[in-house]
């Protein structure tokens, strides 16, 4: 069996051994010393100046939400995982769908003025696959508009512009550090900001709003992490170069093989480089997407429908918005198995089985 995505697991007696000190110290969450260390750990690795550790992407994407004080309207991309929508409307407020470049599936920055109006107050843009939006015209449109920009880069671990971190554009940006993506803490998440006064109001928000012994600052919530999922975090992250390298390998051997399949890969952002975080694939058409997927499952290889279907079309508490593009995307895109340790023998066979229902 082949599962799409395998979570990476460090060493066990390297794991223990964080244990270790947590027994010792009986100190469990609240961000005890192992999340602290992971957090400057983290900062060292991306060259951040600012960084909060919390308990997944979504809570993130919530609590930025909230600490921009967003109210109205923000637009958004409906090519993406539901909680980037779910998020605004949990916060009150109302999302405004503009529809996808076809070629880099991100959200087309240059349908984002049409959609402005008296009560859109932000922009949240998801980079698709690890695959930066076009985050230099977003910025200039937000700073037109007076708008503020969240990034949900769930995606993009590692992700960079010019030797610049993904996470560094945008009033905020979050990751998600959940055991399906390439660098992960079981469950987690990153909340980024360059201002450092943003940043103490969202580490406050992440403990209740607590900002002394018996005195509050803000509406919080508990937005905290674990010292084990924080020790996942550090054991993984000796082994990160070594995880993305593998897996751009396995993606050059996708592409090499698979030279011939009627179908495209995403546009990638021309000052970036992919991350390895998944390999999509839109196909020429649903139909050959349904025979590929099928005979893949007959043996034992599974693939995902990501993202399937279109958000603004499939969710029961939000009116339906036509994205036609978006709609057509996500009908044809299939991500293939992609992890570490995944052969590239494993690779080979994969591509042989699409290669014989496409030349059927």
């Amino acid at each position: 069996m082949i599962p799409v995505t395998k979570p990476f697991l460090p060493p066990k007696q390297e794991y223990y051994k964080y244990l270790e000190g947590v027994w010792n110290r009986e100190w469990l969450t609240n961000m005890g010393p192992l999340a602290s260390q992971l957090e400057m750990d983290l900062k060292d690795y991306l060259n951040l100046k600012h960084l909060l550790f919390v308990t997944n992407g979504t809570v993130a994407l919530q609590m930025a939400i909230k600490a921009l004080e967003l109210k109205g309207e923000i637009i958004t991309t409906p090519f993406s995982f539901i909680a980037t929508t779910s998020s605004i409307v949990w916060e009150n407020c109302t999302p405004i769908f503009v529809d996808i470049d076809n070629k880099s599936l991100n959200i087309d920055a240059e349908k984002i003025e049409a959609a402005i109006t008296e009560n859109t107050t932000a922009i949240l843009a998801t980079h698709v696959y690890g695959n930066p939006c076009d985050v230099e015209r977003i910025e200039k449109i937000a700073q037109k508009h007076h708008l503020k920009v969240i990034y949900d880069a769930a995606h993009c671990f590692g992700v960079m512009i010019n030797g610049k971190s993904i996470f560094e554009f945008g009033d905020i940006s979050i990751c998600s550090l959940h055991a399906t993506k390439l660098y992960h803490s079981t469950e987690g998440g990153l909340i980024i900001t360059k201002d450092p006064s943003l940043l103490k109001k969202l580490a406050y928000m992440r403990n209740f709003g607590i900002s002394g012994y018996d005195s509050f600052s803000e509406l919080g919530l508990n937005g905290k992490n674990s010292e084990f999922h924080a020790a996942m975090g550090l054991a993984n992250l000796k082994y990160i170069d070594e995880i993305i390298d593998n897996r751009i390998q396995i993606t050059k051997r996708y592409d090499e093989k698979l030279k011939t399949l009627k179908a495209f890969r995403p546009t990638w952002h021309k000052n970036s480089e992919n991350n390895g975080a998944y390999y999509p694939i839109v196909l020429e058409s649903e139909e050959l997407l349904l025979e590929i997927k099928t005979e893949l499952d007959a043996h034992e290889i599974f693939s995902r429908r990501y993202f399937y279907p279109s958000l603004a079309q499939a969710l029961p508490y939000l009116e339906k918005v036509s994205c036609p593009i978006t709609e057509d995307i996500s009908k044809r895109v299939l991500c293939l198995p992609l992890y570490y340790g995944l052969s590239l023998e494993e690779v080979d066979h994969i591509c042989r089985l699409i290669l014989r229902i496409q030349n059927n």
